[in-house]
């Protein structure tokens, strides 16, 4: 049998209030009552029951973690990132799924119905319009991943995606590629847009340039390979910068299924620098996005919230950076 809340009052003689109000953060109790408690309940084996405890604090602890490309391995380490972080802190992770789901208002109304405390959107794809209807359902909301702006209207981590796109487009250059393509993701998902845009700036005037430009389906290994066959047969570019790593690993794969060497015959750069693109099959030159520092920035942002919801929403930004590996030509 389970040993109840009833059963530590006993052994402790105090009331059962006196038990509840122990374990309820923030409750009035005496040190001298609180030492009982916990020793009765220590001895008994007791463990508090969260959910029960929800009722009197109003805060379950949960926190929605939100996401749409689970397709993508980058997302392996996030979620263990977040999860981890999270349960540190005491709170628990609920995981929801968007990846099918265009109505920002069936979301905001699932995760009401579980009342969550907060809201971390980990996602670069999904629109603006998501972490909008969870400000405007008054949950507080972290957007990770998100689209940078001067002016936002829920705080958000991550990187400049236009300056990634600088960088990998100043790094083909440095390694002697003329004839340089941009292999992006969806490109309904701002992380493309803006990745695309740096991109491009960075070469506009530059003489004596060729640059393409092409969009995979999604950010996934299948839809990199799939989209790099096309451009393979159709005559492919020098070298591309892939928008992301999984684009760029499926892209390796079409590569040397269709009898080329990267970077031999074909360069390429992603952007993440996911554990996968340091493996010795794999080795891939890359931008380095600070994921460790995006979450921890992250949890502390929903944390901050939980405790204060008026806080003005602000963007922060990390740097990104080159790791050179193998897949662009020595020069």
């Amino acid at each position: 049998m389970a040993v109840t809340l009833k059963d530590v009052a006993e052994k402790a003689g105090v009331s059962r209030s006196a038990v509840s109000r122990t374990f309820t953060e923030g409750a009035s109790v005496s040190a001298k009552t609180r030492a009982k408690v916990e020793t009765a309940a220590s001895s008994l084996g007791y463990r508090p029951n969260v959910l029960a405890s929800s009722l009197t604090t109003r805060r379950t602890k949960l926190i929605g973690l939100v996401s749409d490309n689970f397709h993508n391995p980058i997302f392996l380490e996030v979620f263990d990132l977040f999860t981890r972080s999270l349960q540190d802190r005491g709170l628990r992770p609920l995981l929801v799924n968007l990846s099918n789901t265009s109505e920002p208002e069936q979301s905001v109304q699932m995760l009401q119905q579980y009342s969550v405390d907060g809201v971390v959107l980990a996602s670069s794809t999904l629109p603006p319009a998501f972490a909008e209807a969870f400000r405007k359902s008054d949950a507080p909301i972290v957007h990770s991943f998100g689209r940078y702006t001067d002016a936002p209207q829920v705080h958000v981590v991550g990187i400049d995606n236009r300056q990634g796109g600088r960088l990998a487009a100043e790094a083909l250059l440095a390694h002697g590629y003329r004839r340089i393509g941009f292999m992006g993701g969806p490109k309904s998902a701002t992380s493309t847009q803006d990745r695309a845009e740096g991109f491009l700036d960075a070469l506009k005037d530059v003489p004596g340039v060729d640059v393409s430009v092409s969009y995979a389906e999604a950010y996934s290994f299948r839809a990199g390979r799939t989209e790099m066959a096309r451009l393979v047969d159709g005559g492919p570019a020098e070298a591309y910068f892939c928008g992301d790593d999984v684009l760029a690993i499926g892209a390796m794969s079409a590569i040397e299924s269709a009898g080329l060497s990267v970077p031999g015959d074909i360069g390429l750069i992603g952007l993440n620098d996911m554990e996968m693109s340091g493996w010795e099959n794999i080795n891939l030159t890359t931008i380095f996005q600070p994921v460790e520092q995006i979450i921890k920035t992250s949890v502390e942002l929903i944390v901050a919230m939980i405790e204060d919801p008026d806080q003005a929403p602000k963007s922060r930004l990390f740097e990104c950076r080159l790791v050179e590996r193998g897949t662009l030509r020595v020069v």
